[in-house]
């Protein structure tokens, strides 16, 4: 399918631009605020009960951290939330409305974290803060309001760190990996495919991983494919049909199926990289994002008592 025509006009604006390559990471993450966060009207923000800043724990100290809890009486299961951005970009506000997203409609706590960001902190600061931060509200989810069930979930470079976290951490519900970025050293044709003209770019990609990835590309801290799968929690694993990581988040999927893993997998057409951010610019992307908290509701419902 061709690019959704409102995403079409979206991705025009952001053409007008400095490429994100080009830029440094402070310029970028001002950027990507400025996308993210500035352009976002009032009437846009999903409504939830309350929303709390706090602290967990991560790998080199406490991070900071934003727990969201829906309306009505719980408890719930919580769900900690790792924002994408390829490990150099995004934060707690320019995630804050995928929070709220997944609180409101998947009915649960949800738990943003602040994980360290490269240059500054690069591989495997993120991993250590996620894994750090993960372990820390297995042990609070009764205090936090949850029912003793955790979570994950992540899109893009936070569906790298939810996989990871899944893997290396015991006792999860479910996983939730918005077109997840899973094998940093495979070859996809997607990457190819999709390499130019949708927001994602293969610049932009190696611009990431200079700044953060491992010198092992294998390293399955870094892609997940590599790690160990068998006995993994249930997992949605969504994709967009114009993104350079759709290939290697099927694969993924498939690799998580042939290990028993229950996964429901969904790619979403015409649907580009972050598409779960553009709901209030694209009728299409709304309805995406939409259907893909449903199918982590109903994983989540699956895995009650």
């Amino acid at each position: 399918m061709p690019v959704d025509p409102q995403l079409a006009g979206l991705l025009s604006l952001i053409e007008g631009g400095t490429p994100m390559h080009q830029t440094d990471p402070v310029t970028a993450r001002a950027a990507f605020r400025t996308l993210a966060v500035e352009f976002r009207k009032p009437e846009d923000v999903v409504p939830v009960a309350s929303v709390i800043e706090t602290e967990v724990a991560g790998g080199d100290g406490p991070r900071a951290a934003r727990v969201y809890r829906p309306e009505g009486e719980g408890p719930w299961p919580v769900v900690a939330l790792f924002h994408g951005g390829g490990f150099v970009i995004g934060d707690l506000d320019t995630h804050d409305n995928l929070a709220r997203r997944i609180c409101r409609d998947a009915r649960a706590v949800v738990v943003s974290v602040d994980y360290r960001l490269a240059p500054e902190h690069p591989f495997p600061a993120g991993v250590e803060d996620a894994l750090a931060a993960t372990r820390d509200l297995q042990q609070r989810t009764e205090e936090l309001g949850g029912d003793g069930r955790l979570a994950v979930a992540g899109d893009s470079a936070g569906g790298n760190l939810a996989a990871v976290v899944s893997q290396q951490v015991p006792g999860l519900a479910a996983q939730l990996l918005i077109y997840p970025a899973t094998d940093g050293g495979g070859d996809y044709p997607s990457r190819t495919e999709n390499g130019e003209g949708y927001f994602l770019d293969l610049p932009t990609m190696l611009w990431f991983m200079e700044h953060y990835a491992p010198q092992d590309p294998a390293d399955p801290r870094f892609s997940p494919i590599h790690g160990p799968l068998d006995g993994l929690p249930p997992a949605v694993v969504v994709t967009a049909e114009l993104d350079p990581l759709r290939d290697e988040g099927e694969a993924y999927a498939a690799a998580l199926t042939a290990a028993g893993v229950s996964v429901d997998v969904q790619r979403y057409d015409g649907m580009i990289h972050g598409f779960v951010d553009m709901g209030p610019f694209s009728t299409a992307a709304e309805q995406a994002t939409a259907d893909t908290v449903a199918r982590f509701a109903a994983v989540l419902g699956s895995t009650a008592g």
